[in-house]
């Protein structure tokens, strides 16, 4: 078995899309594992048919392995991509700062194809894991939760796609990521 989780293996195929070959470095770099580990990752997406080698050392995302991933083509210019983290950063300060928000955000991390230094990229994904400002509320069942926390998320959203929220899990933490959550004086 792979050493990370899919979803894991899946952001870094996301991030190879527009590059034409990558190799077991890069997945090591990007994903901050093993040589050994991402060669072992590399074989089960090659089994899978998501990837395939080019040359020697090379590796492709194959149309498949594309597919799986989510990923899209190129379209932003990472200038918009972090203007567009700015501005989250921001709006996660003041969510942070406003006591009557439902949800402190307590981890927000970007990552993505933004940090390769090409010119066009795909859409910034950010990992964010919201806490209840009122603890102890009981009566709340886990789908009434879910379905709030998903509201409050569409409304942190930001407008024209440039960046994809979603819950956050511990692998995005430890993957080569940005921190978008200002750590504030009463932490």
């Amino acid at each position: 078995m792979p050493p990370i989780p899919a979803a894991e293996a899946l952001s870094f195929l996301r991030e190879t899309r527009g590059v034409s070959t990558w190799t077991a470095g890069d997945m090591a770099k990007s994903l901050k594992i093993s040589a050994s580990a991402a060669k072992q990752v590399i074989s089960v997406l090659e089994m899978q048919g998501y990837v395939k080698r080019a040359e020697d050392e090379e590796w492709m995302t194959t149309l498949a392995g594309e597919g799986v991933a989510g990923s899209k083509a190129p379209r932003y210019t990472r200038e918009r991509i972090e203007e567009a983290l700015t501005s989250l950063r921001s709006r996660i300060a003041e969510i942070n700062r406003e006591s009557s928000a439902p949800y402190k955000i307590t981890e927000a991390v970007a990552f993505g194809d933004f940090a390769s230094g090409r010119p066009r990229v795909q859409a910034a994904e950010v990992g964010i894991q919201l806490e209840r400002r009122k603890a102890g509320i009981a009566d709340v069942d886990l789908a009434s939760e879910h379905s709030a926390q998903q509201e409050f998320l569409n409304r942190l959203q930001i407008k024209g796609g440039v960046v994809h929220l979603r819950k956050f899990e511990k692998w995005m933490r430890e993957r080569t990521h940005r921190d978008l959550r200002a750590v504030t004086s009463d932490e």
